[in-house]
């Protein structure tokens, strides 16, 4: 069997390897390399692809988290309520700003933040939900806008493996106070290296996180508080433009690759993950669930078939968070999902055969191998 990597990130340069050069070219040849009009150029098409009213760029997604709860007034003393079956940025963000994480149950078919468990964890000291849209699949956002209107809580949709993924017809990032976004480069808007954005329909929230990325400056040597430098350079702005009218074509695609997945494996040791009602889940993984997942992952290995895990440890159970005093079996849904759950093969340039190839090994995989 030949080899199916997990992801290839080589084929999206060749089909746009002009543009791109092109995009490059023309900001060396410009001598403009941080916070020109290149990063305003794409702050304004993503926040129209999101239909919000404005974006900021910054360094990353984890700054994207970090930025906007500041942005939000989130500080030490609050809780900040999430999962912790995420990367681990999610949670770093919070502690970053002084804020207390309060990790909550998962849903077993998705993998998603459970509404309910969210409305039972929140206090008097809650300050904000942080929900994350795992995998590209949106959250159930209705009943947490409720309860964020109902509390006086604020709302921050973690939104760096969703871009342009729907929920209601709405995309996410714009049904919070704020919306973050990673441009790691496997994601499914991926930059040439790193890059984030905050997203927001909120002038004052924008205005702060604007201030926040480049040293709390509100002119040059002005500094109206104290802020960091994290700010999405000229160069990766000007890529990601090029590469955003292909989004949703490569995200199609993604869909395309997940319904042959959920069509064709029909082996009842493994279940993968489905999209859930009122959703479009843009599958930035293509993720199953199998009770002997290591197992699985050793025999695809074996065929040629790579994956990854995602996410191997939940956060409560990581060494560096002990201090959030949650052991095994705080958290049973969440920690049984991160001991079953298993990523395919998924990039637009996978092709049906390697698909089915995939397909074929895991429907051979049987639960009595070793």
């Amino acid at each position: 069997m030949a080899h199916v990597p997990f992801v290839e990130l080589k084929g999206q340069y060749r089909d746009s390897r002009e543009q791109i050069l092109n995009a490059a070219r023309e900001v060396f040849e410009d001598g403009w390399f941080i916070l020109g009009p290149r990063v305003e150029r794409f702050e304004r098409e993503f926040a129209e692809y999101c239909g919000v009213d404005g974006a900021v760029g910054v360094g990353s997604g984890t700054d994207a988290l970090h930025l906007a709860l500041r942005a939000c007034g989130v500080g030490p003393g609050d809780e900040v309520i999430t999962v912790a079956n995420t990367f681990v940025a999610t949670v770093l963000a919070v502690e970053w700003v002084g804020a207390r994480p309060v990790l909550v149950e998962v849903r077993p078919e998705s993998g998603l933040v459970d509404p309910a468990a969210v409305r039972a964890a929140i206090s008097s000291r809650t300050r904000a939900l942080l929900p994350v849209h795992l995998f590209g699949q949106p959250v159930d956002l209705a009943p947490l806008v409720d309860l964020a209107r109902q509390h006086g809580l604020v709302l921050i949709e973690d939104a760096c493996q969703a871009h342009g993924a729907e929920y209601g017809g709405g995309r996410v990032g714009a049904f919070g106070d704020v919306g973050c976004f990673s441009f790691y480069p496997t994601k499914n808007l991926g930059a040439f290296g790193d890059g984030g954005l905050v997203v927001s329909r909120s002038p004052e929230i924008l205005d702060r996180v604007r201030r926040l990325r480049n040293y709390g400056q509100t002119s040059k040597y002005h500094h109206e508080s104290r802020g960091f430098n994290t700010r999405l350079d000229e160069l990766q702005a000007a890529l990601l433009s090029t590469k955003l009218p292909h989004l949703d074509r490569w995200n199609e695609r993604r869909r395309q690759i997940a319904g042959r997945y959920a069509a064709g494996i029909a082996n009842p040791a493994v279940t993968p993950l489905r999209e859930q009602p009122g959703r479009r889940h843009v599958y930035h993984v293509f993720a199953v669930r199998c009770a002997r997942r290591d197992a699985l992952a050793h025999r695809l290995r074996e065929h040629g078939v790579e994956t990854l895990i995602h996410y191997p440890v939940p956060i409560h159970l990581q060494p560096a968070f002990r201090d959030l005093g949650l052991g095994p079996g705080a958290l049973p849904e969440t920690e049984a999902f991160c001991r079953e759950v298993l990523s395919l093969p998924m990039y637009p340039e996978l092709e049906d055969s390697q698909v089915d190839a995939v397909i074929r090994c895991v429907n051979a995989f049987s639960e009595d191998a070793p």
